[in-house]
This record gives structure tokens, sequence and C-alpha cells, in this order.
């Protein structure tokens, strides 16, 4: 066995060393982080944006097994196509394949230290039985090769279309054998997304036996012979006919090494958008394993002819790239933000699918599925991503965009019509559940759809939904300067404890009262005249980063990552540091920034404070490191926090690249003393995206001391 895998390593090889030779990046990603704590991450090959995701499978054992693996077991129950990452539910694990010594067998034990795993490529040694088993994927098709022991007589796999991860439950399914080398078939399931439908279209190397274990289950045996048997599988949301086109136009040949080229290929492209330097090893593994961990979605979901299935259902074709998988409500504070710097050839087809959705289902989505809307989490947070495409001028149709923005935020649904009749949702009106958290939320929305209104010249929408983003003064209790719940006779819920928390049972999500307090970034310094002086806010803000309380038994796992009551661990806090900003004392944030980087972000499984969130929690990591975040969600005003990093170049498309330098930058130096940006002074604590996206040199010095820099009401964003 150990002949085999060292053999199938050396024809990899020079596949590998032609790859490191040429600008690798993929060298200092490390799929590992993640995969232990509540990181929730898929471990296994895809490549960007892929509709495939083709890795291990474990038994969902609770709620770390979200994504079908986690480091802490150790029992193997298939190789499935389809994984989600960072959720903080289970779905998918689609279509599983299993190397099995004897029929029946449903597990394998096996060891953490006979994985390899690089960026488009896995692989394991497997001893019951004896097998190598690699794993290589393209946007909509998986490639395995299987290498058996010499030494076993008949080589058996199965596939098992019953078998998912977490909520998902398979409806039916079926498999039929077209040939000696051929399947096809297909599984329907509702989990998390509530009408998952899956056609694939297998292709084997050799001639394989089937037969039936069960009414979803079958094995294939094969002679065993001197070459490994390669799999590739075509999957398709539509069709078995179209699962066939994609595999036959992603991988018309047997070559499994160039597949995983490719791959390798694809990767490297898309980590080189953003090259730094740093003589810190650990800090550039974690920066390119975070740039890895926000490619895996939203994911491709469409076919090679351009037929893909709507949010209705139906089948449709478009002439645009159709995604799935919106973590919207993590995604829309960094993830989006920044891939409108790095990804601007994406963006047009981002907002084409939004629109589609809202035209197909009848609003923006909210969290969207393999074509399902799940309306997990709350709030519109699809209106933001495409309010903040439309202003970056990203989206093809602005009025139509702006018609999906309006529709979706005028539904009686939801807790809407609450907001509409009483400029709020009153906890004894709505089910008493969430009302801080989805009030706060439809308030970053509704800022989002006035900011366009105004661009496209709607001045009474715009006058309509900027009073409605103001709703959050109307759960501001100025006298103990929290955000609080408040009945439909405005009355303030009692009792009230700020540091007490319960999942799905109180005023707000996945948090408290010192955290949702601050959920204002469309309106930082509307939320500062709430507290009466900038002192009194600066006072509350620095006390959030040191109380300490009982937030109780029932309080949410997403509360994680504390610093004080700050929750790095949960996206909505990932602006409040950069609040500092705002009132002239940017120092602050810098020191607290470095200390996150340094706490919550770790080189090892472990290595993330809180779940990935389908990449907003490591896109938060690659633009703070960089020195910068969109704040206001829908501004494009990137406001400065402290590089991590000598160097960061950007490509931000079109030929252009920008460059963000840190002079005199180390541990100690890690306050911004005054800034260049093009070789010119520039005073402000941020910088705009178009002045981003046209290319340059923004040059931060830094010191060991704060200054003053950025505290002038002038400079502030």
């Amino acid at each position: 066995m150990k002949l085999n895998r060292v053999l199938s390593f050396l024809l990899l090889f020079p596949i590998m060393a032609t790859a490191w030779a040429a600008n690798d990046y993929i060298q200092y990603v490390n799929p590992w982080i993640g995969t232990g704590g509540h990181g929730h991450v898929f471990l296994g090959a895809n490549v960007p944006w892929g509709y495939v995701q083709l890795g291990p499978t474990e038994n969902t054992r609770g709620w770390d097994w979200c994504s079908g693996y986690h480091i802490s077991d150790s029992v193997l129950i298939g190789f499935g196509h389809q994984h989600l990452s960072g959720t903080g539910i289970g779905d998918l694990g689609d279509f599983a394949f299993l190397p099995v010594a004897r029929s029946g067998q449903r597990d394998i034990i096996f060891s953490h230290g006979a994985e390899t795993v690089t960026p488009g490529y896995y692989a394991i040694s497997l001893h019951d039985p004896n097998v190598f088993v690699e794993l290589t994927a393209t946007k909509r098709c998986g490639f395995h090769r299987y290498t058996y022991s010499p030494t076993t007589p008949v080589c058996r796999l199965a596939i098992d279309l019953k078998q998912g991860i977490g909520w998902d439950s398979m409806t039916k399914a079926g498999l039929e054998q077209v040939d000696a080398t051929t399947l096809k078939g297909y599984r329907m399931s509702k989990g998390w997304a509530v009408d998952q439908r899956d056609y694939f279209y297998v292709r084997f190397s050799k001639p394989v036996t089937m037969t039936a274990l069960d009414s979803a289950r079958w094995e294939f045996t094969f002679s065993n012979g001197n070459e490994p048997l390669l799999v590739k599988v075509g999957l398709s949301a539509v069709s078995e006919d179209n699962a066939r086109l994609n595999l036959e136009k992603e991988i018309p040949g047997w070559d499994f090494n160039g597949c995983v080229a490719q791959a390798r290929q694809q990767w490297n492209d898309e980590l080189s958008k953003i090259q730094i330097e740093t003589p810190d090893a650990n800090a550039r593994t974690i920066f390119y394993t975070a740039m890895y961990h926000t490619m895996t979605a939203p994911s491709v979901f469409n076919d090679v002819n351009g037929d893909y299935r709507g949010a209705d259902g139906k089948i449709h074709k478009g002439d645009f790239q159709n995604y799935t998988t919106f973590s919207l409500w993590d995604t829309y504070r960094s993830a989006h933000p920044l891939m409108t710097l790095i990804h601007p050839d994406m963006l047009s087809d981002i907002g084409e699918t939004l629109i589609n959705i809202c035209r197909q289902q009848g609003k923006l989505p909210v969290w969207h599925l393999m074509g399902c809307e799940t309306d997990c989490m709350v709030g519109n947070p699809g209106v933001i991503v495409l309010g903040d495409l439309v202003l970056k001028g990203k989206v093809k149709d602005p009025k139509a965009a702006f018609e999906a923005m309006k529709k979706s935020c005028m539904l009686d649904e939801r807790g809407m019509d609450l907001l509409k009749q009483y400029g709020y949702l009153p906890y004894d009106k709505n089910q008493s559940i969430e009302t801080v958290s989805k009030t706060l939320e439809y308030a970053i929305a509704d800022d989002a759809v006035a900011r366009v209104a105004k661009m496209l010249g709607y001045n009474a929408d715009y006058k309509y939904f900027y009073n409605r983003s103001k709703s959050y003064r109307k759960l501001f209790d100025s006298k103990l300067q929290f955000m609080r719940g408040r009945s439909a006779d405005g009355k303030f819920r009692e009792p009230f404890n700020p540091f007490h928390a319960a999942h799905e049972q109180d005023d707000y999500t996945e948090g408290n009262a010192w955290q949702y307090t601050w959920l204002v970034p469309q309106d930082p310094h509307g939320l500062v005249s709430l507290f009466g002086s900038e002192a009194s806010f600066v006072n509350k803000l620095d006390s959030l980063f040191f109380v300490e309380g009982d937030m109780g038994a029932e309080a949410s796992p997403d509360i994680s990552g504390l610093i004080g009551q700050y929750a790095q661990g949960n996206e909505p806090s990932h602006h409040v540091i950069y609040f500092y900003d705002y009132v002239g004392q940017p120092w602050k944030a810098a020191k607290l920034l470095r200390r996150t980087f340094s706490e919550m972000y770790r080189n090892d499984p472990d290595g993330l404070c809180g779940n990935e969130d389908v990449g907003a929690m490591s896109a938060w990591y690659v633009l703070s490191s960089m020195g910068l975040y969109q704040v206001e969600p829908a501004s494009g005003k990137y406001v400065f926090g402290t590089p991590l990093f000598d160097k960061a170049t950007l490509n931000v498309g079109n030929g252009r690249t920008f460059t963000i330098k840190a002079t005199n930058n180390s541990d100690k130096n890690m306050y911004v003393q005054r800034v260049l940006l093009n070789g010119k002074n520039y005073t402000r604590s941020y910088i705009n995206y178009n002045d981003i996206t046209r290319g340059g040199t923004l040059e931060f010095v830094m010191g060991a001391k704060p200054s003053k820099f950025g505290s002038a009401k002038k400079d502030r964003p």
C-alpha cells in the first residue's frame, strides 16, 4: 500500500513542482484551519465558487459537524460531492462513494495523519479496505482515483444516495446502469433546502458489476488489475442529460493529474489577486487560508449550456453565471465588500442572480441554498448586498435592482407589517422573539434602499426609506444606553439584564444588549448622537471591551471570541471596533484590532473563534489585516484600521493594482502616524471604493505611539 501511495504521489509531484515554481500561493494555505473548534469549514477538493465540494463525510454527531467533518472524529462514512462550509446548520453530503472491504460495510476508521489536503486535491490512505483515495474537482464535476492494494482480489465501491448531513433527508432517489462503465441517476432531498434536486452522470475507467444493497445503496465490484479505478461524476440541478453535458465539457478525458493541475491553477489565479509581503510566516498562512475560505461560496448554480433551476422550481436559461449558497446575513458585512474589490468580473452576475431570484420567488434572497429560500436569520440582507453593488456601479439594470429592493422591503412578512405600523417591531406583537435584532437589521436594509433611491432621483422613495432607516432610534433607552425590546405601547421590556442571552427566545439574535446596541453600521454618527455626547459614546464603547457578565446557560454558542462583551466570533460585532474612527480615536481601534488578529485567528485546526459563516469570518481578517474595512454596508467607504503586513497589492481588475504599504510596521508600531495616497499627504481615516479601484498606492506610516491622525472632524468617516 505504501508503494502505491508513493507512486501516485510521484505522478502528481511534477504538477505540484511546476506550480510552486511560479507564484504559488496555495503552498501558504492550511486547509485544516477551522476543522476543529466551531469553525465548521469544508475539507476536501473543490475549485473557487464550485457547485461541487468533494470530500470526506463523517456521521453527524452535533453542531460542530455542520460541514460533515470535524477533526476530533475518525469515522468515515463516504466521500460526498457537496458540502457546506462554516454554516450553523448542516445539509448536503449528496451522492457519497465509499470503498469497502465487504458487502454491508457502512464506515471506515481512519487516521488524520493519512490525509493529504491542498486546494483542489484531497487524498487519504485507508486500511479496511487497503486503498489509496484521491479526489479532485471542477466547477460541476468530481473526479476520483482509487488505488487498491495489489493483494485485493475483488475490489468494491459503494454508492449511498440516502446518506446526508445534518438536516438533510432523502425523499426520492434512483440509479440506472447505462452500460458496463456508465451510470446515471438522481437524488431528491428535503432539509435546510426544502426541495433540493441533484442529477448525476458517472463514468468508470473499467467495467463494473452493480448489485443493489437496499433501496438507496448499491455496491460495484470490479477486477483489480494493474491500474487504479478512475471515476468521473457530473452533477446538475436540472437533469441527468445536463449532468452528462457538464461531465463531457469539464472532464472530457481521463487525465486525473491534469485535472488536479487545473484546479490548483484556478486557486492560484484567485489567491494571487492579493499579494502580501510579510516576514511572519504564520500570518501569511492565516491570510491565504482566509482568502481560500472566502471562495467556497457563493457557488455556481447553472450548467455549461446556461440552464439553471430557478427559485420558482422551473428551469430557466440565462446568459449569465447563476449562483447559490448565499449566507447573506453573514456575508453582507465583509465577504461581499471584499468581493467587490478583487472579483469585479463576478459582480454583474451576482447582481443578475439576486434580481432573478426576486422575480422568481417574489423577494430578494435571505439565505438561499440550492435554489431554495431558507429564510434563515433576520432582516433583509439581500437588499443590502444588491444595494452595495448598485452604488458601486456593478449592476446592469439599477432600476430593476431598485424595484427588487423596494418590493422586498414592503412585504407584510417576517415582522415587516409591524415595522410599517409601529416604526419598530414590538416584542408583544411578534412572538416576543428577536424583535430588537429584526428592527436593527431592517433599518440597515432600509438605508441601502434610501441610498439607491437617492442615486436614481426617486425622492419620495428616498424620504420614506430614509425615515424608516432611523427606526433603530425607537429602541434606544437613553437612561441605560442600550437597545432594548419595546412593547406596542412604548414600554421597554422588564426585567432587563444587558448580559443575558437566550438563543431564539429573547429580543436578540445570537447576542445580547451589549452586542446589539452597536448594530447601526449604516448611521454611526446618528448612533453617537443618541448617547448625548461623543464622550458618553466613547465611555460606553470602551466599556464594551472589558465588562464581563453571565450570559446564562441558554446563550447561543455563536456568541464566541469574546473581548469583554465584544464577540468577534459572530458577525454583528465585526464593525464595532472601527467606530473609534468615527469619533476621532482610531488609535484605540488599532490596539484592539492587533489583539483580535493574534488571539482570534491562528494557524491550527481550532484557529477560528467562531463559525466560518461561508467566508464572512475570514473576509473580516483579509480586509482588516490589510488595514481597512467597509463599516457602512452600502456606502463604498472603507475605514482605516491597522495594517498587519508590510505590503499588500490588490488586483482590482482592468489591469489595475492598488498597493497598501505600511512603513516602519512592527508588532509595536501598530499606530498610524500619517497616510499618503499616491505620494501625497492624505488626512482622512477612510478611503472610497472608487479611489481603490482606479488603482494607486496607499502608504501608512506607522509608529509605536498613538497620533492625532484621523482625529479632526473633517477627516473622520
